[in-house]
């Protein structure tokens, strides 16, 4: 079973998470003021990068916290995890 590093709670298997998608995206301050193309592009559109990509994830049945976590998309495995707010860890990547 995979372990995922809870920044609050330590590592506990990956049954307590769920993924909550891209890390590091921010709402138009003013949505209204926003274009449909650009806010469907903000809503829809995400990186699929090959390799370290950072994301959001929750602890769901933990702490109910969200963290954001640079894990490999080609082999699965957790670089980093980190505090929501915080920059990613250096040299993490």
């Amino acid at each position: 079973m995979l372990l995922i590093s809870c920044p609050y709670c330590g590592a506990r298997p990956e049954l307590e998470f769920t993924h909550a998608g891209q890390a590091h995206l921010a709402r138009a301050r003013e949505p209204a003021a926003v274009g449909a193309q650009d806010w469907a592009d903000f809503l829809y559109m995400r990186d699929n990068t090959r390799g370290v990509h950072a994301e959001r994830w929750r602890h769901t049945h933990g702490c109910g916290r969200f963290f954001n976590a640079l894990r490999d998309t080609t082999s699965d495995h957790f670089v980093a995890t980190y505090r929501v707010g915080e920059p990613p860890p250096q040299g993490a990547a």
